[in-house]
């Protein structure tokens, strides 16, 4: 269901007015009217504030997660891309699952996201995901290379958001609000890995709104970066930062406010990072995408035996494996895969 119809049900079965609701938030110290609650249940806007959020799922007296899981669904101006690769059997619901199953740690990525201001992910189209994922064997280290490119599909739109899981990296001393900078102390890969070490990048963009504060002191966002291995910022620059436990969440600012029918192509790197072997890397999809492309290149001279292609439902549904994949006299390997609608699209090795 989408946000609009699940919170119009919930206020028909509260039984209160909108403008009894409008009372309750202020009581809490939150400011909505009635008016952009009447625009919120018909679908027209949406809240930009997950707090709010939370306190209508009290107020009207439905169960934690009702309203907010939703927010992290595409809206009905979303395109929904038939004749692709869908990460689920035909007819699945899979606009019914929320973003966070997609992660091994779906609290903090709730957590971290909702600190981000990702109101008008809506109102972009995803039209093209490139990742190129450098892994140096001999070095034990990786870099990734991110190419995205947005169209909008409304008005004032000036940022997306990224999330990053990076899984049993570490940085010693390398902290944004006082916790270590997007890598994990634990050692721990992704779900589907048996306890072998992995990265995931998070296909979940989102706009924000054009008059909302980067809550950086000047100089800090480039600091922050820094600090959570963010680095080649192109066609854009680093807005907010919040990185814990192995999950790095940020805004990037794109150099113009979007109207609609624009585009947006915004690049970055996280890395080099010092880790251990990798035997896969893959890309979390919250929303459709019309082409993904990702890149594997073997640094060094040590190749995998084979490599993979793979797809999944969720952190915790089995991969799908897709055929093997050639690696080159370049030493690399790729996927491409057109009309993703939603789940996880990966490569994985299997070394000598």
């Amino acid at each position: 269901m989408e946000f609009a119809g699940a919170l119009r049900q919930a206020i028909q079965a509260s039984g209160l007015t909108l403008e009894r609701i409008r009372h309750r938030l202020g009581r809490r110290g939150l400011a909505v009217s009635v008016a952009t609650l009447s625009y919120w249940q018909r679908g027209r806007s949406r809240p930009r504030s997950r707090a709010v959020v939370v306190a209508l799922e009290e107020i009207l007296q439905v169960p934690p997660g009702t309203l907010t899981e939703l927010l992290d669904d595409p809206a009905p101006t979303a395109p929904q891309v038939r004749g692709g690769l869908a990460a689920g059997p035909p007819g699945t619901g899979e606009r019914n699952r929320p973003a966070r199953d997609l992660w091994p740690d779906p609290e903090r990525y709730a957590d971290l996201v909702g600190q981000l201001d990702r109101s008008g992910d809506h109102r972009l189209e995803r039209l093209s995901i490139h990742d190129v994922f450098r892994l140096n064997e001999v070095r034990r280290s990786w870099t990734l290379s991110v190419r995205t490119v947005l169209r909008a599909a409304g008005d004032d739109i000036d940022r997306v958001v990224c999330v990053h899981q990076i899984a049993g990296a570490r940085q010693p001393g390398n902290t944004v609000d006082g916790h270590p900078a997007g890598f994990s102390e634990d050692g721990a890969g992704p779900a589907g890995t048996a306890g072998a070490s992995g990265v995931t990048a998070s296909g979940v963009l989102a706009a924000a709104d054009p008059a909302a504060a980067t809550g950086q002191a000047p100089g800090g966002a480039a600091t922050a970066s820094a600090t959570a291995g963010l680095s080649e910022v192109r066609y854009c620059r680093p807005g907010r930062i919040r990185a814990e436990g192995g999950m790095v969440a940020f805004e990037l600012v794109f150099d113009r406010v979007l109207s609609a029918g624009d585009t947006a192509v915004v690049e970055y790197e996280i890395g080099p990072v010092d880790e251990p072997a990798y035997d896969s890397y893959d890309r979390r999809f919250a929303h459709p995408v019309h082409d993904y492309v990702a890149i594997i290149q073997f640094e060094g001279e040590r190749l995998p035996a084979r490599c993979y292609g793979y797809t999944a439902e969720s952190s915790e549904a089995p991969r799908q494996r897709l055929g093997e994949l050639w690696i080159g006299t370049s030493g690399s390997a790729n996927i491409a895969v057109g009309a993703v609608r939603r789940g996880i699209v990966g490569i994985e090795w299997e070394w000598h």
